[in-house]
């Protein structure tokens, strides 16, 4: 089946139940629609729809611990995440996230290089492909792999959405190199210098940093399990 099936037994332990229902309440619906011959489930769109509710579901962990706004914590202004729960999210109560009392902030040099990045090679004309940009920048900020940080079960998933939203720059990473660690590749790459000063990847000490397997546990598993976060 697809791969979003696969991660069924993820959002059953470790995703709120109010995110988790408002999107299998409209899977169901899109399920009816097929059976009766009407428009066909658009699996990529509910691959994106898990992934906001993956972030979303961190914000919301960051936001209970007052660690962060909503919009600190997803990189969205307070319009965007507006626009995001009313539209995929509608059974959330927007409450949950304190909107009527952040601020839009402006981002730091490092996340502004980031989108910058992302937006280049972001789809042209999908403003969801533009979110994610924001989203990943403000979270590749974040000290766990990029995957974990955006609230995901695995690499894999990432991944996926990278190819999807930001074909050109993930088709880039040919040697599957970790997304973080390409991404500042990138950036290097295109002010014309490099903060690498090993001859090539293969001659470096510090291969395994760059290339070693994007292992671990994600945070929802983490957090259901009762183990503290680092």
């Amino acid at each position: 089946m697809s791969g979003l099936r696969q991660n069924r037994v993820p959002w059953e332990t470790g995703i709120p139940r109010g995110l988790r229902m408002s999107f299998w309440s409209d899977e169901r619906r899109h399920s009816q629609s097929r059976s009766i011959g009407q428009r066909p489930i658009d699996l990529e769109t509910e691959f994106d729809q898990h992934v906001l509710a993956c972030v979303l579901s961190r914000a919301l962990k960051e936001i209970e611990a007052g660690e962060m706004t909503a919009t600190e914590a997803t990189g969205l202004s307070r319009a965007e995440l507006q626009d995001v729960l009313t539209r995929n999210f509608p059974a959330i109560p927007v409450k949950a996230f304190a909107l009527e009392k952040v601020t839009d902030r402006e981002p730091g040099m490092e996340e502004g290089l980031l989108r910058d990045l992302l937006f280049a090679h972001a789809r042209p004309g999908a403003p969801v492909s533009a979110r994610f940009a924001k989203i990943i920048a403000r979270r590749a900020l974040r000290n766990n792999h990029l995957w974990q940080d955006l609230g995901l079960f695995n690499r894999a998933e990432l991944s996926r959405l990278l190819a999807k939203h930001f074909p050109m720059l993930a088709a880039g990473n040919t040697k599957h190199m970790k997304w973080k660690k390409y991404f500042y590749r990138k950036l290097c790459e295109a002010e014309g210098f490099s903060l690498c000063a090993a001859p090539s990847c293969r001659e470096c000490n510090e291969f395994d940093s760059c290339f070693g397997p994007e292992e671990g546990e994600s945070l929802h598993a983490r957090i259901k399990n009762g183990l503290a976060l680092d």
